[in-house]
This record gives structure tokens, C-alpha cells and sequence, in this order.
């Protein structure tokens, strides 16, 4: 031991900073027994990031390991979690990797930069597996619509992530914008982005190879982004929030932009050993955990680090999360060549240090030794805590509050258009028309198509062209969670395997942002374990692996927590994108039917909320054996060329699908209902889905419905400029998209 790392063995009364970095005491007294004398300034920068909740997951481990043990197999699953995304195939030599992950208080603190880097950061997980980003999705919570706060946030919610997506060329093809009050002070901003690569060039985060040289190249690192991961992801936001705008990532596309072209030029030239992208905790993260997973040891040189403020001291270095950076490991004999590339791209690049096989993470500044510590201490062995949970103390009476007591209304064409122009139901153009989504010409379906599906069409030297297709889409519903976080999880990934399967994709993964208030709090705590084991046992139960994702915590202002939100993504792929299944109703003349059955189930539905403001009973019931059967008839329906157009029934019922259906291409139907025409029209029973048949081809479909065990009612015909529902009601499509495209122009101009 020399220099800083001696003299913190010999002072070791001397205070250290540790609660001012969100490090609890009892972790600093950790940290001592491992190092077996008190940390450095620059060692507690290190653990104190480390070791926050956002990146340790310290308090959810012992509830994610499910997503592990209870995996259903899968041969299509390559890469799963521990890694920077996960990674599926897809056929034909293809892989696709993608991952949801939030970036919800920085985009409370400074919406525009707070969502741009959230999307710029998704989008390097993906660079980093070694695949070319392809598209992006976002699922988006606020406050209530006509909030006050909500006029200052979501404007530059949308604008950071439409102009950093567009920036970067990617289409921003589907994804979710929710309002509700519980959302006000912390909007959940979650990012998803997708890649594809060859199957056989998968990347991983490791640093293989002593001797080997370790270049760190992208952007200078300067002062924004210092503590992120601690400061804004791992602590309970309060009033004085404002104060940590420094703590909020700047992002430059441009410069991720020449980093895509440039890392995808590395990975073809084969220079690249391990890599990893700098995110929350900067060059902390990418050092310890690529030492940590190659052959244990790597010594840095601090002072190499390219700087954009010369005043950075060392402790800031590592918590520096400024943007768009990479850290490469490359053989000393591919160094030449690894340059030459980056110069072509105009992206910087210097070597720091090297890898070592002495199983310690050494770094020195201006000649003193001042970080010399195990690695994996600081990237794998961070605390785990067992938090104690207990149910809610009114969750009893929250679920005993049924619908039940409610007023259904007489009127159900005003009901309708009520709900239709409600900000949830409401048309979201003014949000997806700030996006590019048909940008690089892959796009066949996005928003408002219930997913959002890529033609696969890499041109790559050995690759033989294919018809395939990735699907994907995201959802989650947190009232449904908050009256039940078991089912909620579950009926999240019920509709995101749902809203796959319509456009005619096998659903094959799955990946989360699991957003929740603190996990100090048992009742939240109980909240989360609830949603974990149901979101478990529903993958186990319909077939699809967790890939990764994301938990987000402390989620709430004081004591008041956002609801329980847990947001799934699904992907699929479809053998040929031709047969994909357009959304609505496509031509007149067509055979409108419904799948699947519906019950009385109004807990948590978008009736109760916008007529009632109501939130009480359970939620529909997630009956994950009739999902799998609607999503093994739909998928298969479109391989057939049965199926004409489709839609998923959801939020608002059968009735918002129907007027969803018609405002698709303006075309209207005839139908008419056999039960409770409210009940019919406005329960949100799961399993559901809405398919439009040509006539002739209606009895091959009903059979094959059958052998399914899916129910399957007509209900009529397209055809018409208006929608009519018989003895109940008739609305001209005109009024329905009036009514539908108001809202949101209205409240945000």
C-alpha cells in the first residue's frame, strides 16, 4: 500500500463522508471489514454508487431471484439477466436484444435532459451487446392531465425523447402515456430500446486477458451526471428537489450517434475483447465490473481520463455519469487498429489502464496509489436486505370498496365518448407525432397499432435476407396493482403478450421496469413482492422468460408513494412481417368477433376512474391459460391469412375497441350484444380480443377457436360511417375522432 491508500490504513478515525453519499452506517462499517481499514475519498465514491440502491438492487435480489428459479425453459433465450440487456433468437441467425429501464426523477428535475439521457443511456446497454439499436419505446406515467406540474413536465418529457430519438435515427415505435394523481411529483419515464445482431457476435461486459489494454473513448467526462444513480434514483424525492439539477445527465445524440456507427465498426473488425457502457455510476461501474467478471484485476490511471472540466478531482471522476461514453477491452496488438476507427468517426479515445490477474481494481492519480480494492466487493457483493413487509392497513378495505356500490349510467353513448375523450383514452398523436416512427424504412406497425413491429432487413455479408419480424410492446397498470400487486404484474404481462400476439407474433421474452415507492416502507415492500412473484409465475405459466430490466424505487414525495407499477415489455417474432395483423377494422363487408369472455369486473376500470374517480374491489381476473389460448389462436390465425384486422380489449372495454377499431382506417360496424349491454360495453374482463374475418374464411376460424377452447361470439359486420350497437346506440366515426383527438391538444396546445 502506498501514498492515499497507505494513510487511510493509518488514520483510521479519520471521517469520511458516507452518509452525505447515501451510504447507511452499518454499509460503511462493511466496507472497512472488506478493505480492513478505512476507504479513500476515492474508494467510498466508488462503493457509495456501487452499492446504492438503483445500482445493486439490494433490496430486491431476494425477490428478482424468482424470475431465475421460476424461468420457464427456452431455447430462443441466449443471453438473460446479469448482463447489460438480454438477448433472444429470433431465427434465420438473428438475435434481438432489448431492455426497459427508467429514468424517473431526472426527468421530474429536468424533463427535456432527464428523458433524453434515459433514452440515450437504453439505447448503449444495446450498443454494448454488441447490436445495432434499431427502435425505441417509451412508457410514460404523470400526474393528472390538467395538473399545474403536469404542463411543465410532459412537454419536455416528449421533446427530450423525441429529439434525442430522432437525433439518432431510431423509430420510436409504441409505448403508453398514463395519467394519474398519484403520479404528480414523480413521473415514471421508461425507456425501452431494441437491437439486432448476428446470434454468434454476442458481446458481454468482461475484461478477459492479462494484459490487455483498457480504452475508455466516447465523450469527456465533466460535472454532470456526479452521484445520479444515489442522489436522484435511490432516495426519497422531497420539496427541494430543484437543488439536484446537477445530478441530471447532458446528453449530446450526436455524439451517440457517431458512437453507434463506431462500436458497430469494432465489433466487424473483431478489436473489441469486453466491453461495457458507462450509465449510472460512470467509470466506478465499467471498471469494477469488468474486472470483476474477467480474470479479477485492473489497474487505471486516472489522469488519462479525457476531462471537459480540468477541476474534476478523482472522486468525481468516478461518479461522473456524463453521457455517451464506452470503455473497451482490446489486445494490445488490436490497439492501433481500435484507433484508427474511432479517429474515422471523429469519436475520442484514450487507454487508462490495463487488465491485470491480481484480483484487485488499482487506480492511481498524479503518480498515488488511490483506489486498491477487490473488485467484486464493489460490482457483486453489495448488501442484500431481507426488508420486512406486511400488507397494506387498508388494502382489506380498498378491496371490500366494490363498483358495486356505483351508478351505472343510463345514457352508454355519452358514457362512451366520456371515456374515448378522457386523457387516457384520448388519442396520443400530440405525443407520437414529436416522433419519427417509420425512420430507417423497417417500420410495419406502430403507435396507434397495438405493438410496434420491425421488418428484419440488416444487410450483412454472409446473412441470407429473411421475412421475419420483431414485435414489441409495453404495458402496465397501476391501479389494477395497487388493488392487487399479484394480479396486477400478472395482467400487465398478460396485455403486453396480448397486444403481440394480435399483430400476429409469437410472444418470446420479456423484460421490466418494476416501479415502486420506498422499500424502507413494508407496506411498499409488500407491494413489490407481491408483483414479483406474480409477474413470476405468470412468465412460468405462459412460457416466456425475463430477460432483464430494471427496478425503480423511491418513487414517492414524503410518505405519499406512487402506486405499485409494475411496466412489462414483450417481445415476438413473426416468420414473415407480410402476415402481419393490421389494427381495426381494415375494409366493410368483414365479420366482427370477439374472443374470449367477459365478466362483471370494473376494479380498477377506466369507467370507475373517469365517472366516479372510484378505485376499489380487485381487478379483473388474470386467467393466464385462456392468454396463452387467445395468443396461440391469434398467432396462428395470422400465419393462415384468417384474421383481417384485430385489436386487444383493455382499458375502457369492448366499447373504447370498437370506436379504437373504427377510428383505425373510418371505417364503422353493426354489431349487436347478447348480454348487459353496460357490462358487455365496459368491463374489462383479460383474454380478450376483438378480430375482423372475411366471411368465407369465418367457419375455418371459428374451428380453429375451437380447438382451442377460445370462445368466439360474432357480433356483427363492418361497414358504414357510423358505429351502431343495436337498441343501445349509433355514433358517427366523425364524432368519435373529434371526440378522441380533442383532449390532449386541449390541455398541452
Amino acid at each position: 500500500m502506498t501514498d492515499s491508500v497507505k494513510r487511510a490504513a493509518e488514520t483510521p478515525d479519520e471521517p469520511m463522508p458516507f452518509a452525505e453519499l447515501g451510504m447507511k452506517q452499518d454499509e460503511y462499517d462493511r466496507v472497512k471489514e472488506i478493505l480492513g481499514r478505512r476507504p479513500t475519498g476515492s474508494e467510498l465514491a466508488i462503493y457509495s454508487v456501487m452499492w446504492s440502491e438503483h445500482c445493486s438492487y439490494k433490496s430486491s435480489k431476494v425477490h428478482l431471484k424468482q424470475f431465475a428459479t421460476k424461468a420457464p425453459k427456452s431455447e430462443a433465450l441466449l443471453v438473460g439477466m446479469g448482463e447489460n440487456a438480454g438477448v433472444v433468437d429470433i431465427g434465420d441467425g438473428w438475435a434481438a436484444t432489448f431492455k426497459i429501464e427508467s429514468h424517473n426523477h431526472p426527468s421530474y428535475v429536468e424533463p427535456h435532459q432527464g428523458a433524453a439521457t434515459g433514452v440515450g443511456g437504453i439505447v448503449r446497454d444495446i450498443m454494448s451487446m454488441g447490436a445495432r439499436p434499431i427502435a425505441v419505446m417509451d412508457a410514460l406515467r404523470f400526474g393528472a392531465a390538467d395538473a399545474v406540474d403536469t404542463r411543465r413536465v410532459l412537454p419536455g418529457v416528449v421533446e427530450g425523447i423525441s429529439s434525442y430519438g430522432n437525433c439518432l435515427g431510431l423509430p420510436n415505435i409504441g409505448g403508453e402515456v398514463v395519467f394519474d394523481p398519484c403520479y404528480i411529483g414523480n413521473p415514471l419515464v421508461n425507456a425501452l430500446c431494441v437491437g439486432l445482431l448476428r446470434k454468434d457476435q454476442i458481446k458481454l461486459a468482461t475484461a478477459p486477458g492479462p494484459g490487455n489494454k483498457v480504452v475508455l473513448f466516447g465523450a469527456s467526462t465533466g460535472p454532470d451526471g456526479i452521484g445520479g444513480a444515489s442522489v436522484l434514483a435511490s432516495a426519497t424525492f422531497e420539496d427541494e428537489s430543484q437543488a439536484k439539477r446537477p445530478a441530471v445527465q447532458v446528453g449530446d445524440p450526436f455524439m451517440e450517434k457517431l458512437l453507434i456507427e463506431c462500436c458497430l465498426e469494432l465489433y466487424a473488425a473483431d478489436v473489441v475483447v469486453g466491453i461495457q457502457d458507462l450509465g449510472a455510476a460512470g467509470v466506478s461501474c465499467a471498471t469494477t465490473e469488468l474486472a470483476a467478471k474477467g480474470t479479477g484485476g485492473m489497474k487505471v490511471d486516472l489522469n488519462l481520463v479525457p476531462l471537459r472540466d480540468p477541476s474534476l478531482r478523482p472522486e468525481e471522476i468516478l461518479m461522473s455519469e456524463s453521457q455517451e461514453r464506452m470503455m473497451a477491452v482490446v489486445r494490445p496488438d488490436d490497439i492501433p487498429a481500435f484507433m484508427a476507427i474511432c479517429e474515422k468517426w471523429d469519436v475520442p479515445a484514450t487507454v487508462i489502464g490495463e487488465v491485470t490477474d491480481t484480483g484487485r481494481l488499482v487506480m492511481t492519480w498524479d503518480g498515488e496509489v488511490i483506489v486498491d480494492i477487490p473488485p467484486g466487493t464493489a460490482a457483486d457483493d453489495g448488501p442484500v436486505y431481507e426488508r420486512p413487509f406486511h400488507e397494506p392497513a387498508g388494502q382489506s378495505a380498498l378491496n371490500g370498496d366494490t363498483p358495486d356500490r356505483l351508478e351505472r349510467p343510463a345514457d352508454l353513448r355519452a358514457t362512451l365518448l366520456k371515456l374515448l375523450g378522457s386523457p387516457n383514452l384520448a388519442s396520443k398523436a400530440w405525443v407520437t407525432d414529436q416522433y419519427d416512427r417509420y425512420v430507417r424504412s423497417n417500420t410495419v406497425l406502430a403507435q396507434p397499432a397495438d405493438a410496434g413491429m420491425l421488418r428484419i432487413s440488416e444487410v450483412i455479408e454472409g446473412a441470407e435476407p429473411t421475412t421475419r419480424g420483431i414485435a414489441l410492446s409495453t404495458d402496465g397498470n397501476g391501479r389494477y396493482a395497487k388493488l392487487d400487486p399479484y394480479a396486477g404484474a400478472q395482467l400487465a404481462l398478460a396485455e403486453a403478450y396480448r397486444n403481440v400476439a394480435v399483430t400476429g407474433a409469437k410472444p418470446l421474452a420479456v423484460t421490466n421496469c418494476l416501479n415502486f415507492g420506498s422499500p424502507e416502507d413494508p407496506e411498499v415492500m409488500w407491494q413489490f413482492a407481491e408483483a414479483t412473484r406474480g409477474l413470476a409465475d405468470a412468465c412460468r405459466a405462459l412460457g416466456v422468460p425475463v430477460t432483464g430490466g430494471n427496478v425503480s424505487f423511491y418513487n414517492q414525495t414524503g410518505s405519499t408513494a406512487i402506486h405499485p407499477t409494475p411496466v412489462v415489455g414483450v417481445l415476438g417474432v413473426i416468420e414473415d412481417v407480410a402476415k402481419r395483423v393490421p389494427s381495426g377494422f381494415t375494409a366493410e363487408g368483414l365479420r366482427v368477433v370477439l374472443l374470449g369472455d367477459t365478466g362483471e369486473e370494473f376494479g380498477g376500470s377506466e369507467w370507475a376512474h373517469v365517472e366516479h374517480r372510484h378505485l376499489g374491489g380487485l381487478p379483473p381476473h388474470a386467467d393466464l391459460e385462456a392468454e396463452q389460448a387467445l395468443g396461440t389462436v391469434l398467432v396462428e390465425a395470422a400465419r393462415r391469412g384468417l384474421l383481417e384486422g384485430s385489436h386487444d380489449l383493455s382499458d375502457g372495454g369492448l366499447a373504447v375497441a370498437l370506436a379504437e377499431s373504427c377510428l383505425a382506417r373510418g371505417v364503422g360496424a353493426r354489431v349487436e350484444l347478447t348480454g348487459d349491454p353496460f357490462t358487455d360495453l365496459f368491463s374489462e374482463s383479460a383474454a380478450r380480443a376483438l378480430v375482423v374475418v372475411r366471411p368465407e374464411a369465418y367457419d375455418e376460424f371459428a374451428s380453429l377457436c375451437g380447438r382451442h377452447d377460445v370462445p368466439c361470439y360474432g357480433l356483427g359486420v363492418t361497414g358504414g360511417a357510423s358505429l351502431a350497437v343495436k337498441d343501445v346506440f349509433e355514433v358517427s366515426v366523425e364524432e368519435l375522432r373529434e371526440t378522441h383527438s380533442a383532449a390532449l391538444p386541449a390541455l398541452f396546445g
